[in-house]
């Protein structure tokens, strides 16, 4: 049998995130597997008339990367006004008279993006903010974290919120304390409005955001963003059974290169039966292309509006630290029920008291059915307690961590992440070197489009706690190391996702992703390292990408 390569990269820089041969300059691909990876003077021997031949340059590479919680199925939408960025209420306001100048017609205004800083006297949203600008056209606009909705009078009317209406399909209807009207903003969106149900009362209710035209447009815009990143494998953390079909769109018209894994919604509410729909689904779906398996669940919410939940009272609050979105022994009995089926759990906390009833949920479980490797995972892992820092390795908790999060223009003094904990707190904010020190795994990711979805970003991050613009850092004490950083983008969610034995290493016998980089990140100065391009990308040995 020949031992010629489909394909050979020679005279690179391999960092192959396998502590065996931890760097290389040469590897060869076959049949979509690594079949080699040595010095380039053994290359030569893999190389026949049918193989194709990468020069590496003398660039960098590194194994795809792998973004362990991106929400590629939202992505960002070009029909939507694009409020990143904008930060006072005036300057809202401009971007929507922007938009509705060049779209006259518009039967609705929808945006996204918009930051809650940007709001006055550090309240939140009101119609009324919206009206002057929107007059009776129904706006309906997105939080830059998706976790909240803002409408202004027309939309309220649309969507038929009365002062009677408290939960929706969609969300939690917010009410002005003095008239009990609802005032437009709309909390829990994450944790309804992207759910089955939530979706389809959007589309029910005319809101064209919904629709599954505009969804798959978003998905496949997201994943032509993602392989041009250089990321070989997506984590898409919430979908619905119905999702799944846009996937499988993308598959069949070329648009998934990129693998995905998809993990299914468990809003409260979820029966027997739809495990048992979630359980098919994930045997039907169950190749290196696309899997689907784990689940999302949510414990609590977010810092900025006051919804994640904290140990201690908000600052400026007398009593107000959050609600858990179920009481701490029902989540522990429920996360048992489905730790005994055997499903693997995501499950979103970001206040200190939600990670630490989710830490107390695994115990719980491992308590009723015994140990077993089940790597539940924390997401996002904001503000946590030093005294359940250890407990992750100790439960076999993986912490998904998204590090440009803690950028200090996003969550730093002065935003309102930072404020509302209060400056006692920041130390708890993110402890990526603490987790790490303390033997958890790392699963870094983006959190697109809550952030920007380029792995660059994020590693400048990690390594440095500053603006990306450059400036001081914020709580450097909580730095990454660039091996580590590296680990947590590939080998770290890779394990996460119970993917280590074909992913996350550029080792023989895996499958052939791989990237070459435009800088040596791991030689340059951290501040080079934005702008860092992916000039090939690899998937099973084939080059799908090349700036």
């Amino acid at each position: 049998m020949s031992r010629t390569a489909d394909l050979v990269l020679r005279n690179a820089l391999i960092h192959t995130v396998d502590p065996d041969l931890p760097e290389a300059e040469a590897l060869a691909v076959r049949d979509g597997r690594i079949a080699w990876v040595g010095a380039d003077a053994d290359a030569a021997a893999w190389i026949g008339p049918e193989t194709t031949v990468l020069d590496g340059a003398g660039r960098r590479v590194l194994p795809g990367f792998i973004d362990a919680h991106n929400h590629v199925r939202l992505g960002s939408d070009d029909a939507c006004v694009q409020l990143a960025g904008a930060r006072t209420l005036a300057d809202i306001h401009e971007r929507i008279r922007t938009w509705l100048a060049a779209n006259p017609d518009a039967e609705w205004i929808e945006a996204e993006a918009f930051d809650y800083s940007a709001i006055p006297d550090g309240r939140m949203p009101r119609a009324s903010d919206l009206d002057p600008v929107t007059g009776d056209v129904p706006a309906f606009v997105l939080s830059y974290d998706v976790h909240t909705a803002w409408l202004n009078s027309a939309a309220i009317k649309r969507l038929g919120i009365t002062r009677d209406s408290d939960v929706l399909p969609f969300g939690r209807v917010d009410k002005d304390p003095q008239t009990g009207e609802p005032t437009g903003f709309v909390k829990d969106f994450a944790v309804r409005g992207l759910s089955r149900d939530g979706h389809r009362a959007l589309r029910e209710s005319g809101v064209p955001w919904a629709s599954a035209d505009r969804q798959y447009g978003r998905l496949a815009k997201s994943l032509d963003d993602a392989i041009r990143f250089g990321i070989t494998t997506v984590v898409e953390p919430q979908n619905s059974l119905d999702d799944l079909a846009l996937y499988t769109r993308a598959r069949h018209e070329g648009r998934l290169r990129s693998r995905i894994v998809a993990a299914l919604f468990h809003p409260r509410g979820t029966t027997d039966a739809d495990l048992d729909e979630f359980a098919a689904a994930a045997r039907e779906f169950a190749d290196d292309r696309l899997r689907v398996g784990p689940l999302k669940l949510y414990i609590d919410d977010v810092v900025e509006p006051r919804t994640a939940a904290l140990l201690e009272p908000y600052r400026g609050c007398a009593h107000h630290r959050g609600e858990t979105f179920y009481p701490a022994s029902e989540f522990a009995d429920l996360l048992a029920r489905l730790d005994g089926r055997g499903f693997q759990c995501f499950v979103h906390a970001t206040g200190d008291r939600g990670i630490r009833t989710v830490l107390d949920a695994v115990e719980h479980a491992r308590a009723v059915n015994g140990e077993r490797d089940a790597r539940h995972q924390v997401v996002h892992v904001e503000c946590l307690d030093p005294a359940d820092v250890s407990r992750f390795a100790e439960l076999g908790v993986v912490a998904c961590m998204q590090p440009r999060h803690c950028a200090p223009e996003i969550a730093g003094p002065g935003q309102d992440w930072a404020e509302n904990v209060g400056e006692e707190r920041w130390h708890k904010a993110w402890p990526m070197r603490s987790l790490r020190a303390a033997g958890a795994v790392l699963a870094l990711s983006s959190d697109w489009n809550v952030a920007e979805m380029d792995p660059m970003v994020g590693v400048y991050t990690a390594l440095t706690r500053a603006p990306l613009a450059g400036g001081a850092a914020w709580i450097p004490e909580e730095t990454l190391d660039v091996e580590a950083t590296i680990h947590g983008y590939t080998m770290g969610s890779a394990y996460a996702n119970f993917l280590e034995h074909e992913r996350g290493s550029l080792t023989v016998g895996k499958l052939a992703d791989f990237v070459v980089l435009s800088r040596d990140i791991m030689r340059v100065a951290a501040a080079e390292i934005p702008g860092t391009v992916c000039e090939i990308v690899a998937v099973a040995g084939e080059i799908v990408h090349t700036a």
